[in-house]
């Protein structure tokens, strides 16, 4: 199958926290192969570091100040981003990569904050005219891998996963993660698959 992985980045996990960056990629999960020429990457405009800090969560203001930097000083307003979103998925090249249908989006923790995020700016008609109502979730087949003594119960952390993957740690970048997640399943189908063996 074709999937569409992307990740976010956001000033925090509460309700009032914003989007500041967002990537994706095309892969398919048959091939185990991204399409590199449909990547597209963005920072999203925030107000200023300062401005934020008194609602901002500790580990944001100790280890996300650059990047509230970059998207407040380079990022594009949230209309531009969803008019961006629209015509690349409206392109040809993305129509005949997931043949003309609804694309299913792939992620990790997607319900955390990245799909109620991306309802929440983008609208619930937008969601539902671009992507499939299902979504496959990392997290669920790690869950599911778990559950059938696959890999280890701390794989349930996306850290823990990536180092037992021999993948280094997590990035926290939008475009890195997107890639790194498809990667990881790419990584546990070839683990799936040879247990089955």
């Amino acid at each position: 199958m074709k999937y569409l992985s992307f990740d976010i980045e956001a000033t925090g996990l509460e309700e009032h926290d914003l989007i500041i960056e967002f990537a994706m990629i095309p892969f398919c999960s048959e091939k185990q192969e991204f399409e590199e020429s449909l990547k597209r990457h963005f920072f999203i405009k925030c107000p200023s570091f300062e401005s934020l800090k008194p609602k901002l969560n500790q580990w944001v203001i100790d280890h996300n100040k650059e990047l509230i930097d970059k998207a407040h000083n380079e990022g594009i307003e949230i209309e531009a981003f969803k008019n961006e979103l629209i015509s690349y998925l409206e392109s040809s090249d993305v129509k005949n990569y997931f043949s003309n249908e609804r694309i299913t989006l792939f992620g990790k923790s997607m319900s955390a904050i990245d799909l109620p995020f991306l309802t929440r700016d983008l609208g619930w008609e937008f969601m539902r005219k671009y992507f499939n109502h299902r979504q496959l979730d990392l997290s669920s087949v790690a869950y599911n891998l778990i559950d059938m003594k696959h890999i280890p119960a701390e794989c349930e952390s996306g850290s823990k996963l990536m180092s037992h993957l021999d993948m280094g740690e997590v990035a926290h970048t939008a475009l890195e993660d997107a890639i790194n997640t498809a990667i990881m399943y790419f990584k546990l189908m070839n683990i799936a698959s040879k247990k089955e063996d």
